[in-house]
């Protein structure tokens, strides 16, 4: 089967036609385990029911793709504790102000009356910066790869120097490795994220399907788009050729964006890297190299924290997000854990794998 045009991306024969040829390959296999690591992905799975159309013994699992849900809680900390000076004004996505951190969020922080302000990316940041020269400015920076050369762009092209960076990017590949390792999931292939794969392209997944002969395909977010990955990793296991395939050719060419990578290797360093509810990750993250040091917060300040906690008492958000869990089976999941009443981080964010099952799952 080809991949699709754009015209078959909702198109119900293609959909059936897809479905159908699942269903007679998983005649000839045992219970399969596909995990995804994308939120965008879980809500195209849950919002259109595809679950449902699959045969019994396929398995998806939603793996740790929700970039606000990663992020530590010790990244939040630094963020609330500038935040309490008269001087600063703090700048992020809208979802990150209410995800829960140590002690308060961002949005309890504003609620108290500190300058806390949601910006669509940090060229707002900066505007807010020239805007207030005798206030610092800090853009608190998450996400994974694909937003990482916004930053850096505004980093290479000389911000004011009352602008700087909390920088909490984590990098997808290192922890799709880190999964693996997990004996007990016993991953059989993964649908990797196409925004991903469209800055760093195709290379940097090949190594699971080439060192741990674990199939990989990268895939839009449309319901055939995501049915079709599936399909291409169960021939990958009928034939015993494990490749990493593109399903998302009209956007993810394989060698990605060179000049966002080019941006990317300028300003910042693979570092280890904690993510929330699943530990350090061996090159995880990202860190702004020692030549930009006045544009990283965590130099430009001098942050002395206390302890942080990442899972309160009774959250399973750290089983939720390597899919050891769904979070159906949660004991605090629609009870005390709701979107308006986050316990969690998987609750907060659209991508949020909770709040998709919030928003589409029905016992």
């Amino acid at each position: 089967m080809d991949i699709p045009g754009t015209k078959l991306l909702r198109n119900k024969d293609f959909t059936n036609q897809i479905i159908k040829n699942i269903k007679k390959i998983c005649q000839n296999l045992n219970r399969v385990k596909i995990m995804h690591v994308c939120g965008t992905h879980e809500h195209t799975i849950s919002k259109y029911g595809l679950r449902s159309l699959l045969p019994k013994n396929i398995e998806i699992l939603s793996g740790p793709g929700c970039p606000v849900c990663v992020c530590p809680a010790a990244d939040i900390d630094k963020a609330v504790e500038l935040g309490k000076r008269k001087d600063t004004i703090i700048t992020t996505f809208g979802d990150m102000i209410r995800v829960p951190a140590t002690n308060i969020s961002l949005a309890e922080l504003k609620a108290r009356g500190a300058d806390v302000r949601i910006v669509y990316g940090p060229h707002d940041a900066i505007k807010i910066a020239q805007d207030n020269p005798n206030k610092e400015v800090v853009f608190f920076a998450i996400g994974f790869e694909t937003t990482v050369p916004l930053i850096g762009y505004e980093i290479l092209n000389t911000p004011p120097s009352n602008f700087s960076v909390i920088c909490a990017h984590k990098l997808i590949p290192a922890a799709l490795e880190l999964l693996i390792s997990q004996s007990k999931l016993n991953i059989d292939g993964f649908i990797s994220p196409g925004h991903v794969a469209t800055i760093i392209g195709l290379q940097p997944f090949c190594l699971f399907s080439d060192a741990y002969r674990i199939p990989n395909v990268i895939a839009g977010f449309e319901p055939n788009d995501v049915l079709l990955a599936i399909l291409m990793i169960l021939r990958q296991k009928i034939e015993k050729k494990y490749e990493t395939l593109n399903e998302y050719t009209r956007v993810v060419k394989p060698e990605g964006n060179k000049k966002a990578q080019e941006i990317i290797n300028q300003v910042f360093k693979q570092v280890s890297s904690p993510w929330r509810g699943i530990g350090r990750i061996m090159d995880g993250g990202l860190a702004i190299k020692s030549e930009f040091a006045q544009y990283d917060a965590d130099q430009k300040f001098d942050i002395q924290l206390p302890k942080s906690q990442d899972i309160p008492p009774g959250c399973s958000c750290h089983l939720v997000m390597v899919g050891k869990l769904y979070p159906y089976e949660c004991k605090l999941f629609r009870k005390d854990c709701t979107p308006l009443n986050p316990i969690g981080p998987c609750m907060v964010s659209m991508e949020g794998t909770c709040q998709i099952y919030y928003k589409y799952y029905n016992p």
